[in-house]
């Protein structure tokens, strides 16, 4: 027992440090030992600071573990450590280096460092050629960023750290430059620095002559990280059960109702754990908290007009452009002809471009520049020379850029678009019926007179809007009809109707249902009463209605249902007969934003060519080998049998044989024989 010594605390560091966290008073002088131990090393590291020193490093983690115990004695350890990073991290040994950067890391977590010095410095080392001290710093600038602003935000200290990643977007050195702008778009999409000042920072990166730099700042403000944020969700998942595998573990196994229940619990788990890791989405876009839209995309317009990047770059700068001018409705002239140069069938990614073009539509644009890009996409995707495909994605287009700006399109060239009607391709047809199905709502007496529809009292009031015509009104466009329901004194009953019909609407895929309601009779009559209203009197009473009273929930719900049955009322002094002629058309673009279904959109999959079939025959093709039976012996050594020789003999050797001929070739007196036999046969063994 005396040659067994376990108090090596000299030597054991762990043992010392967790000694010294649970009595610091009783250790002091072990840990003052260890001080003066770490301080020669650094006079010896500072003769050699390009040798590794593994003393130095155990020392510098053992300190930083017990910093918070000795306050007094290493105040000045964060600055020491600090001043040998800044002196010699370009030639400083790797291992070394990332563990000077871990024990600042330390101190910064026990709120020992001051967070300034401690970026300052760590962005200084971002100019490193080491990648994993570069991530390294990248996760911990983030997260302590995070911790600041957990409770509150910490607006001076915000200000400060804002001030300093602005200049380091500027840098010379474009890895710190790439990774600052990094940390504030990843600090933006947390909800941590997400005010008009980091946006407005962030279009400088869009101008910048380092491509990874410019196309960070491009994909900040049209969202495409998000694929590559579900990517790593996906590798993220891949470490842990999937929900399929929960699936196949519950159908491979016996189908009880412990197990089923055992299947859903884990699901719900799973669930909520994908639900800690998803980053918050936030619904206020970037775009809208630019200072000066219309300068930044004059300066956007001009970089691109003289850029010599790759096409994928110029793709997302015609796309941010059109987000630009679509949202904010700004005048972009110089934009819509620098469009039409790219809209060809051939031309790479011709589909984005369509969509550049409808999405920097919008009212206030010039109806013949907007005319101008109509007529070219109808001129080289709209005829009969180019396959169904491209005839599709032009009249898509061409809907999507018309219905932002009804204008551009003139009613000789709507009446032969919708001729296509009746085309042989399944695509061209739909798409022709929903350029229909739009002007119908829009302005249907462009159309011709069979294209027009069942006219209704929203379509007989429809009508496009002269260029600069503003559509504000002066009164609630429906409230007349509150006006009518005080006269009758029973219009709640009489629109009882229409509300129970919404209601149940919502559970019909959106068709609208007959409702039989004991008031059918009032609701008729008051439709009828209004119907016969001319339209300046129900604008006077609307009018009335409007201003003399506040209207309450109720009333805005009576509203919107009357309005909603404009769309199903006939016109005054047309049949009821005639079914309203519907056209199964989804809204792909619906919102700020169109996206890119609604260019691509085909009702019909094409034919494969012969490549696509030939592949697909090689792909579902075979080896003959697989399917035949695999015979094997006892004894792999054994000799064959007479038998088995006579399959590898040639045919004419074995043509004589009684074994080879065929059933079908036997005479009739050879199968008596064989009937015979088997019968003696069968006799004999009963």
């Amino acid at each position: 027992m005396s040659g067994r010594n376990n108090n090596k605390l000299p030597t054991n560091l762990p043992q010392l440090q967790n000694l010294i966290k649970r009595d610091p008073q009783s250790y002091t002088e072990e840990f003052l030992q260890q001080y003066r131990h770490y301080q020669s090393n650094v006079q010896i590291f500072k003769h050699q600071p390009d040798k590794a020193n593994k003393e130095l490093a155990d020392l510098s983690m053992f300190l930083a573990q017990v910093a918070h115990c000795y306050k007094e004695q290493l105040a000045t350890f964060p600055q020491d450590l600090t001043e040998l990073l800044l002196s010699h991290h370009t030639v400083l040994e790797s291992d070394l280096r990332m563990t000077f950067c871990k024990a600042l890391i330390l101190l910064r977590n026990k709120d020992l460092i001051n967070p300034t010095s401690l970026l300052e410095l760590f962005f200084e080392l971002l100019r490193c050629h080491d990648k994993l001290l570069r991530k390294t710093l990248y996760t911990h600038i983030v997260t302590d960023i995070k911790n600041i602003n957990a409770k509150h935000k910490n607006n001076k200290l915000n200000t400060t750290l804002q001030n300093f990643m602005y200049s380091m977007l500027r840098d010379s050195n474009p890895i710190a430059a790439k990774i600052s702008l990094d940390v504030m778009t990843e600090l933006y999409k947390r909800n941590i620095w997400n005010d008009a000042k980091t946006v407005n920072v962030i279009t400088t990166a869009c101008f910048s002559k380092v491509t990874k730099i410019c196309v960070g700042g491009l994909k900040f403000f049209l969202g495409k990280d998000e694929d590559e944020k579900k990517d790593s969700e996906s590798e993220s998942e891949n470490e842990g059960p999937t929900a399929r595998d929960l699936m196949i573990r519950y159908h491979t196994g016996r189908k009880t109702s412990k197990n089923k229940k055992k299947m859903e619990k884990s699901m719900k788990v799973l669930k909520q754990h994908k639900k800690k890791k998803r980053v918050e989405v936030f619904n206020f876009s970037a775009i809208h908290l630019i200072h000066d839209p219309q300068d930044f995309s004059e300066k956007l317009l001009k970089q691109l007009e003289a850029s010599k990047e790759r096409f994928e770059v110029k793709i997302m700068m015609m796309e941010l452009l059109s987000r630009l001018v679509g949202i904010h409705e700004l005048l972009l002239l110089n934009y819509y002809p620098f469009l039409q140069r790219f809209l060809q069938p051939h031309q790479r990614e011709v589909t984005k471009i369509l969509l550049c073009a409808a999405q920097s539509a919008h009212q206030l644009v010039p109806p013949e520049v907007m005319e101008s890009v109509v007529m070219t996409i109808a001129n080289n995707f709209v005829t009969d020379r180019n396959s169904g495909e491209v005839m599709t994605v032009g009249i898509n287009a061409i809907r999507e850029v018309v219905a932002r700006c009804p204008l551009a399109m003139n009613e000789d060239l709507l009446q032969d678009l919708t001729m296509y009607r009746s085309h042989k391709d399944k695509n061209v047809v739909m798409s022709a019926k929903g350029l229909i199905q739009l002007f119908r709502s829009l302005n249907p007496h462009m159309l011709h007179r069979k294209d027009r529809g069942k006219p209704t009292e929203s379509s007989s009031e429809a009508h496009i809007q002269n260029y600069g015509e503003m559509g504000a009104k002066d009164y609630i466009p429906g409230a007349e009809v509150l006006d009518e329901e005080n006269k009758e004194g029973d219009g709640e009953d009489a629109w009882a109707g229409w509300e129970s019909a919404s209601e149940e609407d919502g559970d019909d895929d959106g068709e609208w249902v007959d409702v039989h309601h004991s008031s059918d009779e009032g609701q008729a009559e008051m439709a009828e009463k209004l119907q016969t209203i001319p339209l300046e009197d129900r604008k006077a009473k609307a009018t009335a209605v409007s201003g003399s009273r506040l209207l309450t929930q109720e009333d805005f719900k009576k509203i919107r249902l009357a309005q909603m049955a404009k769309e199903l009322n006939a016109a005054p002094g047309k049949g009821q007969k005639r079914k309203i002629v519907e056209i199964d058309e989804e809204e792909e673009g619906s919102g700020e934003l169109i996206s890119i279904k609604a260019i691509e959109k085909l009702h019909k999959k094409p034919k494969d060519d012969k490549e696509q079939r030939l592949a697909g025959a090689m792909a579902g093709r075979t080896e003959k080998k697989d399917f035949l039976k695999k015979r094997t012996k006892l004894n792999p050594f054994a000799s064959t049998s007479n038998k088995e020789k006579k399959r590898s003999k040639n045919f004419m050797m074995m043509r004589h044989s009684q074994n080879v001929r065929t059933k079908g070739k036997r005479s009739f007196r050879d199968k008596q024989i064989a009937l015979r036999d088997s019968l003696l046969k069968k006799r004999k063994y009963k």
